[in-house]
């Protein structure tokens, strides 16, 4: 694939390293838990919640310091730095003796793991506005296939143990790190840097500069309920398919690399021309509305057949996010690219802490009582309301006006 500036493929290079570090331990994390701490599979569930919260928080107050960090120094020293961090937690989460380790090592990881916001900002430098909804469908395609080796790799290593993977992380990363030191070009322009504010770096403050662009708050509520939708794979599908279909480590990490597999050829080769032929907004809401049946699809499998079908079909919701990413960045200009994905970084990762707390306890729950099901029908309740407000604000409302920024329509 060529791609119109060399910085592009780096930054793609450390979203699909941030995903298959975090892809590559899901399918021992359950064994692992249960080993560390001898307690019965629904109980790990609710500690494998934890954990994700923990991650989550950590992404949250990280991502808008990363952003800011970026505008204020550059994108290239914040992404070198996060990724020789990552490195090294990895390797020391492989040695992890106990419960509590594992927890400061992910705590260390969703810091070090928040390069989603400047790597996003690496490509808003980089890209023309109208051309953006498609590298940033490059993007969710990192993280994607991401989605595809790690997994994989994990569910191939398990049969070396399960700190195997985590030494396979800590190796790509510090690999993506030289990577960056040799050939990653600074793409922030000297008269684009502003002065770093902690005001705006705060996790709560990151939000204020992205709630006053016009017609963004809708969009922004939209992002929210479907990353809140959306934590269902990441916080329990490892635990989900031991308990309501018996796999083991290989099947489940063979199923998530399908996953990614789906949503990476969605990204590279629907997302663009799907933006080009119907417009951002609907691309948005079938992107939504696939989710959400998806979810509910879910709901009832009892079969791995049906997990698969359902795996392809589920590809489409890959449209949902990048739509949203591009239509939000037409609205900031070119020295705040890094202060509003940054914000959208924490809304992220706000939705990673609060989505696990509740989903990972409704599929213990539901466990519990013969439903396993019952964190995917949560999911999506919350992926047809997100659905229901693009409707009803964004489709259904007048015509807007030219929004500020890059000048272009929305």
């Amino acid at each position: 694939m060529r791609f119109h500036h060399r910085a592009v493929p780096i930054a793609l290079a450390a979203v699909l390293i941030d995903s298959i570090g975090f892809g590559i331990v899901l399918p021992v994390l359950p064994g692992l838990i249960v080993d560390l701490t001898g307690t019965t599979l629904p109980d790990a569930t609710r500690i494998g919640g934890w954990l994700a919260i923990v991650f989550a928080a950590a992404h949250f107050f990280a991502g808008p310091v990363l952003g800011n960090l970026g505008d204020r120094f550059g994108r290239r020293p914040v992404l070198l730095a996060a990724m020789a961090i990552f490195a090294v937690d990895y390797s020391l989460m492989a040695f992890a003796p106990t419960i509590a380790w594992l927890f400061a090592g992910r705590l260390i990881a969703g810091i070090a793991g928040a390069v989603y916001g400047p790597a996003n900002a690496v490509i808003a430098d980089v890209t023309p506005p109208e051309r953006r909804g498609a590298t940033f469908g490059l993007m969710g395609a990192a993280f994607g296939i991401g989605f595809i080796i790690g997994p994989a790799i994990g569910g191939l290593l398990a049969d070396f143990g399960s700190r195997a993977p985590f030494m396979a992380a800590a190796a790509l990363a510090a690999l993506n790190a030289a990577w960056i030191s040799i050939w990653l070009p600074e793409t922030l322009a000297p008269a684009h840097r502003r002065p770093f504010d902690w005001r705006r770096a705060n996790a709560f403050g990151a939000f204020m500069p992205v709630f006053r662009l016009p017609g963004a708050r809708p969009l922004l509520v939209v992002a929210f309920v479907w990353q809140l939708s959306h934590q269902v794979y990441p916080a329990t599908w490892a635990f989900f398919a031991e308990i309501a279909l018996g796999w083991d480590a290989r099947a489940i990490g063979w199923s998530l690399a399908t996953t990614g597999v789906a949503m990476a050829l969605t990204q590279m080769f629907v997302t663009g021309r799907a933006i080009g032929a119907l417009g951002e907004t609907r691309t948005v809401m079938i992107g939504l509305t696939v989710g959400a049946l998806t979810y509910l699809g879910y709901t009832f499998v009892n079969a791995g057949w049906q997990v698969y079908a359902l795996l392809i079909f589920g590809a489409l919701q890959a449209l949902a996010y990048p739509s949203l990413n591009a239509m939000l960045s037409r609205m900031a200009d070119a020295s705040n690219q890094g202060a509003l994905q940054g914000g959208m970084a924490s809304i992220a990762s706000l939705a990673a802490i609060l989505g696990p707390l509740g989903l990972t306890q409704t599929l213990a729950w539901g466990a519990e009582r013969g439903f396993p099901g019952a964190a995917f029908a949560l999911a999506a309740a919350l992926a047809f309301l997100a659905a229901g407000i693009v409707l009803v604000f964004l489709l259904l409302r007048p015509a807007r006006a030219v929004a500020p920024g890059d000048g272009q329509p929305i």
